[in-house]
């Protein structure tokens, strides 16, 4: 329909400017009335219901929508998804279409009801070109639109960034976790491989912990847990790779090591966390734990999957020596 603003006679025709709608849109912000009063009297105006679709990337768009009252909001990845932002009145949408010629680039729909004054591209470019102000106006509003569209980017990216630590970290001690383990275990028994590096892998996991767990409860078997990793963290190297494999074991890759100082290492870490061998034999023994480990060296042809299991072997004989000792 024609804009409201205007009658079926020149007598009777109120110019646009009396409304103090306009005075609000942004696009019109210092624009002398008398330089773009013809474009728009010929302007439509458009009336949308909640939740009534303005844009989509699937409709191409040929207008800026300057929202006279009501609001619309912005859906980024679908129009049913949660708005990345709304627009209030006085502002506008569709005007990044009418500069690159290209579909919108998110949903837009009215989030009650909405009256928009129509600006078609052809209005806008003459605008552009007949007002300084108006182009200035339009300049500045693509560029916060930009800067809007760089801190999403920014925010995205963190929040992708923190995805993928929480995809390689496990929750309770903070190590990583399995999936880090096979990615990055894999790739460092390669490069050992081609550097000519010896390599040790450890296993360790807490003596009688579901044991621990029944008698002292989950959050002691938690706290206990987070022990061990500080432990891990305190005596192997910064340039040994420690990971919780799953559950109560963990284990650690040393690079450019030989077995007897990984044994060295390992009995310092049993020590740390467990005491003296033999002083506990069941978790009803106290509240303190105590840990077995088990260590394999890398041989010539071994892959990732066969040094964990002999690293885990040795692990066994480590249990079945009496639980609390290190084993090879």
């Amino acid at each position: 329909m024609k804009s409201g603003l205007t009658s079926d006679t020149q007598k009777q025709r109120r110019p646009f400017y009396s409304d103090s709608r306009f005075a609000a849109l942004r696009l019109l912000r210092g624009v002398s009335p008398e330089s773009i009063e013809l474009y728009l009297e010929d302007c439509e105006q458009r009336s949308l219901e909640p939740g009534e679709l303005l844009l989509s990337p699937q409709i191409p768009n040929k207008s800026v929508y300057a929202i006279l009252s009501g609001s619309l909001t912005v859906h980024l990845l679908g129009e049913n998804e949660t708005p990345l932002t709304t627009l209030p009145s006085g502002s506008c949408a569709g005007e990044m279409s009418i500069i690159d010629d290209q579909p919108p680039s998110a949903w837009v729909r009215a989030a009650e009801p909405t009256q928009l004054l129509i600006l078609d591209q052809a209005t806008v470019w003459e605008m552009i070109n007949t007002s300084h102000a108006f182009a200035r106006n339009l300049l500045a509003i693509l560029s916060e639109r930009l800067r809007a569209d760089n801190e999403v980017i920014s925010d995205s990216e963190g929040v992708l960034r923190q995805y993928e630590r929480n995809a390689m970290t496990d929750a309770l001690t903070e190590l990583f976790n399995r999936h880090w383990l096979d990615d990055m275990f894999r790739r460092k028994l390669q490069r050992c491989e081609i550097d000519g590096q010896d390599v040790c892998l450890v296993m360790l996991d807490v003596d009688f912990f579901k044991s621990f767990n029944d008698v002292h409860g989950h959050i002691a078997g938690d706290h206990a847990l987070c022990t061990v990793a500080d432990a891990l963290r305190q005596y192997f190297r910064p340039t040994d790779m420690i990971a919780r494999y799953g559950g109560d074991e963990f284990a650690i890759m040393l690079p450019d090591t030989l077995l007897p100082h990984a044994m060295e290492i390992a009995e310092r870490v049993r020590a740390a966390v467990g005491g003296d061998p033999g002083e506990r034999n069941g978790p009803e023994d106290g509240a303190g734990v105590t840990v077995s480990i088990g260590i394999a060296e890398r041989q010539p042809s071994d892959t990732l999957e066969m040094l964990v299991n002999n690293a885990d072997t040795a692990l066994y004989r480590a249990k079945l020596a009496g639980r609390n000792c290190v084993s090879n």
